[in-house]
């Protein structure tokens, strides 16, 4: 595959390449720099209003969501300019990260599913940054079995009223509108009786409270449901049909999140390039070397399948099961590289201060952040059988709740209760 630039594409870059260094917010650029896994830094200043004000003005300028038709907020681009921009983009694109699920997850189903005014009202001020969007899937009892949700959603009149759980919802905290899955139906195989809502995220009887991680971000949320009242009007597809329509959401998904997330390679590479170990230089030690040139190999396969999917999308084609590689490789390339680069500082290790030692920071922010990678978006064990059943074409696996309605499915409660 020929990675040069055509002379069209070169033209594109060029003039991308000069309303960013025109109109980029440079006095951001050292904090961003110093950004990444699960934080983005912008010193004293607000990191969503930052973000918010930088997708403004891209918006303004018709460079927001460049692959989106423009009666949406997009550009009309291709996607191969949507790589090249992002790649002039460079440090500032760590602000789209507030609006990746809205405008990668969310669009898309919108896109999908909602009727035209919808898409009218909601798309171009989701692209414009002035409403951030969240998705309203995972439940503390479904674990990585997005099915076997318990969400419940009734009729009542042209409403549906909502009761129930969701955990670990990003960006709920700061978002505007919400895509929610429920459970319609509990008579039916659990695959079927869903149904996919969007909705306003204060609504009354929503709750949402942030939860404390390990590296002292808040970004994920437990969201709580109290007869919260949905117009039938906000349904997305047909009642009963939500696992389609949430499969949609799915595949945007592998490709938003396999496509951003990050391997860690720049950073152990920057850090064995300044760090001194026992022997010496650790970029003159052979085993470190050895090491570095495993995850650069994964690094350039990554590339290429990256490729792959924009090849296939510049054709026309939907994002498939395929993209569920990206983030199986580089997920777990990130959490091992961020154990060897902490075993490789020893004390120096426990240094968190960006502007004291920024590579060794780095470090240990990927450690921190790495195990999540690995959770959201499908677990690894979810992503393998991804791999093996739709893209390699294996037998699926065994499943004893199969043809099972959803009420009749056993739980840990009714264990409990037969004890």
């Amino acid at each position: 595959m020929d990675f040069s630039d055509t002379q069209a594409e070169a033209t594109f870059r060029e003039t991308a390449r000069a309303w960013i260094s025109a109109h980029a917010p440079t006095y951001l650029a050292e904090s961003l720099s110093r950004s990444g896994f699960g934080s983005t830094r912008t010193g004293d200043f607000d990191p969503i209003e930052e973000a918010k004000k930088w997708q403004k003005a891209k918006a303004d300028a018709g460079w927001a969501c460049l692959q989106w038709p423009k009666d949406y907020g997009g550009r009309g681009a291709t996607p191969i300019e949507s790589v090249i921009w992002n790649q002039e983009e460079g440090v500032y694109g760590k602000l789209s990260g507030t609006f990746i699920i809205g405008q990668g997850m969310c669009a898309p189903t919108m896109m999908a599913y909602a009727n035209e005014d919808q898409k009218r009202r909601y798309l171009p001020k989701l692209a414009s940054g002035e409403e951030i969007w969240c998705q309203l899937f995972s439940e503390p009892h479904g674990g990585s079995d997005l099915a076997g949700l318990r969400t419940r959603a009734i009729k009542d009149g042209d409403e549906w009223v909502v009761n129930g759980q969701k955990i670990w919802t990003s960006g709920a905290h700061y978002s505007d509108y919400g895509i929610l899955i429920t459970r319609t139906d509990p008579e039916v195989a659990k695959h079927r009786g869903l149904t996919m809502f969007f909705l306003d995220m204060r609504s009354q009887g929503v709750e949402i409270r942030p939860i404390k991680q390990a590296n002292g971000d808040s970004g994920f949320n437990e969201v709580f449901f109290d007869n919260v009242r949905i117009p039938d009007a906000q349904r997305l597809g047909e009642v009963g049909d939500g696992w389609k329509v949430a499969l949609t959401t799915l595949m945007n998904e592998r490709l938003a999140i396999g496509g951003s997330i990050a391997t860690g390679f720049p950073e152990i590479e920057a850090l064995v390039k300044e760090l001194v170990i026992t022997a010496g230089p650790a970029i003159e030690d052979a085993s470190v070397r050895a090491r570095l040139a495993d995850w650069y190999a994964k690094s350039a396969g990554l590339k290429n399948t990256g490729a792959r999917a924009i090849s296939a999308l510049s054709k026309g084609e939907i994002p498939g099961p395929e993209n569920s590689i990206g983030k199986l490789v580089a997920g777990g390339m990130m959490q091992d590289i961020a154990k060897y680069g902490m075993e490789l500082q020893g004390l120096g290790g426990l240094v968190t201060d960006p502007t004291i030692a920024r590579s060794q920071a780095q470090i240990q922010a990927m450690l921190m952040r790495s195990p999540a990678v690995r959770i959201e978006g499908g677990t690894d064990q979810i992503l393998r059988n991804i791999i093996a059943e739709r893209v390699l074409g294996l037998p699926e696996d065994m499943r004893a709740d199969k043809g099972l309605a959803f009420s009749q499915i056993p739980t840990s409660t009714d264990a409990k209760r037969g004890s």
